[in-house]
């Protein structure tokens, strides 16, 4: 079960990727204007970053010694932008569709972790 919340979040996380090809996709993911380069760079550099994350997630889902850090670090990730996002609040449809994705992400997550904690240790 672990693994299947991980494949799951891993996706989510890969979901943003394209943000990397330019201030396009970003514009097409977010709706928000791309249009200074200073916040082209670090919106191009967390796609990126949110790729990273997800790969390793998927990476995780097939190695059970990575597991434990695949759920902290999806944990940090998705309860991070959900504070961020309630905490501010005022976000645009786009970025509404990303809270619930990360609202999905974070059930995955706790499934996953609960699974991995009552499962049988491995031999």
């Amino acid at each position: 079960m672990t693994a299947l919340t991980l494949v799951i979040t891993g996706l989510i996380h890969l979901m943003p990727l394209s943000g990397a090809l330019g201030a396009e996709q970003l514009a097409r993911l977010y709706g928000l204007a791309v249009n200074e380069p200073n916040l082209e760079v670090l919106m191009r550099h967390r796609a990126v970053m949110f790729g990273l994350l997800g790969l390793f997630m998927i990476a995780a889902a097939f190695m059970p010694s990575l597991q434990v850090a695949a759920l902290i670090a999806g944990f940090a990730s998705v309860i991070s932008f959900l504070w961020l996002a309630f905490s501010i609040g005022g976000y645009n449809t786009q970025l509404a569709k990303v809270v619930i994705a990360d609202l999905v992400a974070l059930v995955c997550l706790l499934v996953g972790g609960v699974a991995l904690a009552i499962s049988p240790p491995a031999r």
